[in-house]
């Protein structure tokens, strides 16, 4: 049996979505922060009472090791505040400050402006289809 790569699925997801973040990469970077740190700021930025750090863990698709340190220099940027949990004393919820939020929204513009990019090649049947089968494969 033959591979081919130019046609595995895995191979080729992987390569588009490195090619994708490194690219996304251009939008925040300049604002000083790499892609971990982007990750847990767009997920802070979509709960308006922040989020546990076990919360972030489960959603941004990295190790613990790389949210963990993306908090701590998010945190020591004056972008993110940690406190612990109204709902689960045992938990460490963490929020956007003022100066995050700031930053979160001058990057979102830039950031669907990217995505849209992305698109403009797709018919929007095409982008519905797309839409749908992300969905179901990620199921």
């Amino acid at each position: 049996m033959d591979l081919n790569l130019d046609r595995f699925l895995p191979y080729r997801l992987s390569v588009l979505a490195d090619r994708v973040t490194r690219d996304l990469s251009k939008v925040y970077g300049p604002r000083g922060i790499g892609q971990a740190e982007w990750r847990v700021l767009a997920h802070l930025g979509g709960a308006a009472d922040g989020l546990s750090v076990r919360d972030i863990h489960d959603r941004v698709s990295l190790e613990k090791y790389r949210v963990t340190r993306a908090l701590q220099r998010l945190e020591s940027a004056g972008l993110v505040r940690k406190t612990q949990s109204d709902r689960d004393r045992r938990l460490i919820a963490v929020a956007l400050t003022e100066e995050g939020r700031a930053l979160y929204e001058r990057i979102v513009p830039d950031a669907l402006a990217f995505e849209e990019s992305l698109l403009t090649v797709l018919s929007s049947e095409d982008r519905a289809a797309l839409d749908r089968i992300l969905t179901r494969l990620s199921e």
